[in-house]
């Protein structure tokens, strides 16, 4: 199954188009405002209102043999210690090899934003080259998950 955190996600048609090229379930689970698909495999779960509530239904779902989507750091080291893989927006992905210095950083960073009120950020936009990244990569990931068995 591709499980997809899809508040603010710019890949959910992309998601849609590999999930049903490989006959998958895919679920997109946000706090509404998603328009459901009219494609079979796809399931839209709405949560309930709360800052991880798509966090924690993901999590209590993904194992072995899933894909997630998400760029959710802090839920990304919650579904791979569970088995899952983890495709980002833009392609890239994480595992068990690279979670906990995207961790550290996450844990780093935040604190610096929060010691410095002028150190905001908004990162760069999003381009062709992510979506194409992040096509490859889902791609590989859910080639990988099905050949394990999943």
């Amino acid at each position: 199954m591709i499980l997809v955190d899809a508040d603010a996600c710019p890949v959910r048609a992309e998601a849609e188009t590999v999930a049903t090229r490989h006959r998958l379930p895919l679920a997109i689970v946000s706090n509404g405002g998603i328009r459901p698909s009219g494609n079979p495999l796809v399931q839209t779960v709405i949560v309930a209102e709360g800052p991880d509530a798509a966090d924690d239904w993901i999590a209590g779902r993904a194992g072995v043999g899933d894909v997630v989507v998400t760029a959710d750091i802090p839920l990304a080291a919650r579904v791979i210690a569970k088995g899952a893989r983890v495709v980002r927006h833009d392609g890239e992905t994480y595992d068990t090899r690279n979670i906990g210095a995207a961790v550290a950083l996450r844990d780093l960073m935040a604190g610096l934003r929060s010691a410095d009120p002028f150190r905001q950020g908004g990162g760069r936009p999003y381009t062709r080259q992510d979506r194409s990244r992040f096509l490859d990569a889902l791609e590989r990931a859910v080639r990988q998950a099905m050949s394990q068995g999943g």
